[in-house]
């Protein structure tokens, strides 16, 4: 069998010791994000994504040699195991290759070369079969099948007796892995995808008009495109084939299957071949060529909702201050939560500003007098129905207000679906559904990580035909996004909630459970040391969760910061060399910077670590997101009909998708940026221009009401 490690090391660029020993962290039960940043020395400075990378493909290679293993005993105890399809077996790397060589021997349904079998006409197929190869003179092929005529098998004539013996033969050569391979590839090549809509959906009344009478070839079709024809199929709107040049793949087979120059083998040949390809091949490879794109669209609409979804999580937090959470709305009104620093529920309120006027005027004084008792630095309005009118209410009571709390439009996706969810109700179990909604939105403004890991990723809302992918994959690499994110920002040890501390590297569910029970029942964690008293936290978990676990204000100035409490003793001992006490952390980086940090190398804790650590004692804690931003929606523009042509207005991006860029400018409807329009030069992939949750100025370049589509630039805006 094959050496995986090698192969990885060869196909990955790796040194083999960086691959063995990432793979030995991997068996032990390390996480990728604590192998990315407390295992540097091991690894030679892996990240996470070099990772990952490696991961899948050992996932992947040890599945196929399961699979070989497998493939290999079945073949052998039917006798049919030579050395030459053992070695192409053992060797091959893909697991439709390996597939392709298992097919002949694959237990199958009763087929009609089964059926020919059973008649006896193998040995007829056999014979026709060495006239070819030998190429030699021979009675004709009717007097030879004349001999398999049986009453009793049920072959009535020769020519049925030619017929079974060519339904062998065609399954044959429908079954052989070189020729499959060939006219695989040949598809992938040179097919072109054509799909048309049907005749029961009029011209303009789909969202699939584009597809209406559509061409691209198979290897240029974008991943969106692929997703698209799928689910317009699915959907019964559409259909769609590939068309190819059948007579070049009959040509093809015809070349290497026929030997023979006697024209009746040869005629026979050709019909047979005919056969295999139509009746046996084509329709089978076509579904594999479409599955091979589509499986390929599944992975690069997955990495751009990974992205998305990473931007989103990591969007910069306004802070932890006290907040006036609102959720707009016209007729039920506007739900308001009050929430402290901490993100803490304090009062509720349901206000009516869009009704009577004396009901507005009320709804004015209740605002106020809530900005003023809980001296509110914040106020989060969700984006979603009444959203402008009610920023422009907020507007007008922050002109008779003497403080003047950042006013903020907030994405509301999925905030709905986190009400409603039992994660809502065990947080909040005597509160109406409306209230929850309204502090989740408030609570995104605070820390969007925090609040976000509460909510299935993919109801946030900056995916791509997310409903169409493949949904584990989906589930895998988004958990793993949402574990970056989560361990790359830390977590404050003593204010997370379960679900954010079950994203922490080591955590269980069960674990961050119990961590929770733990600070109810005892307080606030002093130290981290404190961990090894939870239940079910063992050294193990502890190794892996530590790092990323902060506590402020803690017994030890370290706890706060992302170093390791294995390093702790070797700080203190720097710390003793430099004559510098723990508490003045910063101190001990900036004297540390004038050192030979050689000097403290150990034989676990080498100079890459001690860079790390270097860089959190310069500024310990510190959160690792940008700066907050956001946007200013145009005053007077609340709906769709108030856009123009020409105009130009400040937004922020919702969605990024490899086609372009959506974009919130506070109509309710996100206008598309397309990739064409996000900058002055060629852009090959959106995600380099733009991000989820950038600030961006736009010019209106088309408003389509009726559809509701907005059409904007970047290029004609100085951004």
């Amino acid at each position: 069998m094959l050496n995986i490690p090698q192969l990885l090391a060869t196909e990955l660029e790796l040194n083999p010791n960086q691959v063995q020993n990432a793979l030995e962290l991997l068996a032990e039960g390390a996480t990728i994000p604590f192998i990315a940043r407390y295992r540097k020395e091991r690894t030679n400075e892996m990240n996470e994504v070099q990772l990952r990378d490696l991961f899948d493909r050992y996932t992947y290679l040890t599945e196929l040699a399961e699979r070989k293993k497998v493939i290999l005993n079945a073949i052998a105890e039917q006798g049919k195991l030579s050395d030459e399809l053992k070695a192409k077996i053992t060797t091959c790397l893909q697991k439709t290759e390996l597939e392709d060589l298992y097919l002949p021997y694959k237990p199958k349904r009763r087929t009609r070369a089964t059926i020919a079998r059973e008649k006896g006409l193998e040995t007829l197929a056999a014979y026709i079969k060495s006239l070819n190869v030998k190429n030699c003179v021979a009675a004709p092929l009717e007097e030879e099948a004349a001999k398999y005529i049986s009453e009793t098998l049920g072959v009535k004539t020769a020519g049925e007796a030619l017929k079974g013996a060519a339904d062998i033969l065609a399954e044959e050569v429908a079954e052989k892995a070189e020729l499959r391979s060939y006219v695989r590839d040949y598809l992938l090549e040179t097919g072109v995808f054509i799909s048309r809509i049907k005749n029961d959906h009029p011209e303009g009344t789909t969202k699939f008009e584009m597809y209406r009478n559509y061409q691209i070839k198979v290897k240029n079709i974008a991943p969106h495109n692929m997703l698209a024809l799928c689910r317009g199929e699915a959907e019964k709107i559409l259909s769609f084939e590939i068309a190819f040049d059948e007579d070049f793949v009959l040509s093809y087979l015809e070349s290497q299957e026929i030997k023979a120059k006697i024209r009746a083998i040869r005629d026979f040949y050709q019909t047979m071949l005919k056969d295999a390809f139509n009746r046996l091949m084509k329709t089978s490879l076509i579904g594999e060529v479409i599955s091979e794109k589509k499986t390929y669209s599944d992975v690069e609409s997955i990495k751009t909702f990974e992205a998305n979804l990473r931007e989103l999580l990591l969007s910069a937090p306004a802070g932890m201050k006290p907040t006036l959470a609102i959720d707009p709305g016209f007729r039920t009104g506007c739900k308001v939560a009050v929430l402290e620093q901490t993100g803490k529920f304090l009062e509720y309120q349901a206000v009516f500003p869009h009704q009577a006027a004396e009901q507005r005027k009320k709804a004015a004084q209740t605002i106020k007098s809530l900005i003023e008792k809980y001296k509110i630095e914040l106020i989060a309005i969700g984006n979603g129905t009444a959203s402008r009118e009610t920023d422009e209410f907020v507007s007008e009571v922050l002109e008779i207000c003497e403080r003047k709390p950042v006013k903020v439009m907030v994405n509301e996706s999925g905030a709905s679906i986190y009400s409603a969810s039992k994660v809502a109700l065990e947080e909040f179990p005597d509160l109406d559904i409306t209230v929850r909604g309204a502090i989740s939105i408030g609570r995104r403004l605070q820390d969007p990580l925090a609040e976000l890991v509460k909510i299935d990723p993919k109801s946030i809302g900056v995916g791509q035909y997310q409903h169409d992918v493949d949904q584990k994959l989906l589930k895998k690499k988004l958990d793993e996004t949402v574990e970056s994110c989560v361990n790359y920002v830390g977590v404050d040890l003593n204010t997370a909630s379960k679900e954010l501390l079950t994203f922490v590297s080591g955590i269980t569910p069960a674990v961050a459970n119990n961590i929770i029970a733990y600070r109810n029942q005892n307080g606030a964690f002093k130290n981290r040391r404190q961990l090894l008293k939870v239940a079910k936290l063992g050294p193990k978990a502890f190794e892996q969760a530590a790092g990323f676990l902060r506590i402020r204000s803690g017994e030890n100035p370290l706890d706060s910061t992302a170093v390791h409490p294995e390093s702790y003793s070797l700080i203190e001992s720097i710390a003793k060399d430099l004559n510098v006490s723990l508490n003045q952390v910063t101190e001990i980086a900036e004297k540390l910077k004038k050192t030979n940090i050689k000097k403290y190398v150990t034989d676990t804790i080498g100079e890459p670590t001690l860079r790390d650590i270097l860089s959190e004692l310069e500024k310990p804690g510190r959160d690792p997101r940008a700066e907050f931003k956001y946007a200013t929606f145009k005053a007077g523009i609340k709906e769709i009909r108030d856009l123009q042509v020409g105009m130009e207005l400040e937004g922020i991006i919702t969605n990024v998708a490899n086609f372009g860029a959506f974009v919130d400018i506070g109509v309710h409807q996100d206008g598309l940026v397309h990739i064409s329009q996000l900058a002055d030069r060629f852009v090959d992939d959106p995600q380099k221009i733009v991000k989820v949750g950038q600030v961006v100025k736009v010019q209106i370049l088309e408003v389509n009401e009726k559809l509701k589509r907005i059409g904007l630039s970047m290029k004609a805006v100085k951004q």
